[in-house]
């Protein structure tokens, strides 16, 4: 059994609010304490993965039990803490439906997960989830001029994703803003 100093339960809770509660509990935590998070959704473990490593904090592992997903984080000390970074070019979904019009080279990553993706996704849009993005970059157009547009359901995800593409030399890397929950613009979705 894994000591943790912290137990936070967010089963039943999806994209973004297993990070939302997480944060705020991490920041009732003393240096050096690990937080054990909860969590159902199966995008939770590439999130919380991304998001530790983002914030400073040290993402321990996971472990999964009968569906339930136990996420291990360790709280910085003052000396490894960084301030949490976000991609700086983001664009709404409003823009990105004038820039779908008008742009003929433009690229559109769909973060989410799979599943998420199957029952709703912008058209023409490529499914690689943020857990799977480091292993899947050969997959995504290397040319430098085409314009990189990054989507998920709130735009959490899809900061993290953008980070990481930059930081693997993408160009004309853009977060899409606040995302699919609130899309208005033309969808695929999955027929049954």
């Amino acid at each position: 059994m894994i000591k943790s100093n912290v137990m936070l339960d967010a089963k039943g809770l999806a994209c973004p609010m297993p990070i939302v509660k997480t944060k705020k509990a991490i920041n009732e935590l003393g240096a050096g304490e690990v937080i054990e998070v909860q969590a159902t959704d199966k995008g939770s473990k590439a999130d919380m993965k991304a998001w530790a490593t983002s914030s400073g904090n040290h993402y321990l592992g996971t472990i999964e039990e009968n569906g339930v997903l136990k996420h291990y984080i360790r709280k910085a000390t003052a000396e490894e803490e960084k301030i949490e970074k976000h991609h700086p070019d983001v664009i709404s979904n409003e823009e990105l439906l004038l820039e779908m019009e008008h742009q003929t080279e433009a690229f559109l990553l769909d973060v989410r997960e799979s599943a998420e993706y199957e029952f709703g996704h912008i058209p023409g849009a490529v499914s690689i989830p943020l857990g799977e993005l480091n292993d899947r970059l050969n997959e995504l157009k290397t040319d430098l001029s085409v314009y990189v547009y990054v989507v998920c359901q709130t735009g959490n995800r899809s900061d993290l994703a953008a980070q990481k593409l930059t930081e693997a030399s993408f160009k004309n890397v853009i977060n899409v803003v606040p995302g699919m929950s609130e899309w208005k613009g033309p969808i695929t979705k999955l027929e049954g």
